[in-house]
């Protein structure tokens, strides 16, 4: 399980994307991975788990190579599957999520790190949903994460205009809820402490409360995304995106 790490320590679950030389994008085995890794820290007694990422990077999202992949019907299901049960896992995780941007968190790498009920990013954090840079819109619920932190007619514009944020701006616009000075694991792990030291049972009932009651409008989205990807995966503008990145040119989209 290389391309996931997790350790334990004083009530907290530390989760680790490790594919640092490809800035932890996210493939199927990372995937796998992360699902199991998330799943043993549902069973445990810890309180708090962080995510972070190994290296230079959060995540630069979804790896290029796998959409390649998604002409495959059975295929493209089983990943969006599995994305889907990471997202909600760590939704309704009956413990405090926290994650600690440093670095990119793009794509479908922040969605994952808004899933936490608190977002640590560094001041030269860099986040933005990107999708459009090759045809697609955003999955892993981030329409339903960017609706539910900076309101709809704000998370339009984001998706679209390739928006790409610091942790400055990102604060500003409630896209994150702490601002790190340095180290964002650091400042995650401090964050943790002090939730431990606080009435957490009382806090998990809240955080209940709020997303059992969110939960089904947010695999709603989920389904939509789904679909949404494999309508536009199968556009000229997503071919035409996908080959400029390969190419390193600018995209000519003709919106088709």
């Amino acid at each position: 399980m290389d391309t996931v790490l997790y350790e334990r320590k004083d009530s907290i679950f530390y989760i680790h994307l490790n594919r640092p030389d490809k800035y932890n994008a996210l493939n199927k085995e990372m995937l796998t991975d992360l699902l199991d890794v998330v799943g043993q820290a549902e069973k445990t007694d810890d309180q708090v788990v962080i995510l972070t990422g190994k290296g230079k990077a959060f995540s630069a999202g979804g790896d290029m190579a796998m959409l390649g992949e998604f002409a495959d019907k059975a295929y493209y299901e089983e990943v969006m599957g599995m994305i889907g049960q990471i997202i909600r896992k760590l939704y309704m995780m009956p413990k405090i999520v926290i994650s600690a941007v440093h670095g990119s968190a793009a794509g479908l790498g922040l969605s994952l790190a808004l899933t936490a009920d608190y977002v640590v990013a560094g001041q030269e954090s860099k986040l933005g949903m990107l999708f459009i840079g090759i045809g697609l819109a955003p999955d892993g619920g981030g329409h339903f994460w960017l609706r539910e932190r900076i309101g709809t007619q704000r998370a339009k514009q984001f998706i679209w205009s390739k928006e790409l944020v610091q942790g400055p701006e990102a604060k500003a616009m409630g896209l994150i809820d702490v601002l790190a000075e340095e180290d964002t694991l650091a400042e995650a792990s401090r964050l943790a402490e002090q939730i431990l030291a606080s009435p957490i049972q009382s806090m998990l009932q809240t955080k209940a409360i709020y997303h059992q009651n969110n939960v089904e409008t947010l695999n709603e989205y989920l389904q939509a995304e789904q679909k949404a990807q494999w309508t536009l995966r199968n556009t000229e503008d997503h071919q035409e995106g996908v080959q400029a990145f390969i190419d390193k040119r600018k995209p000519v989209f003709k919106g088709k």
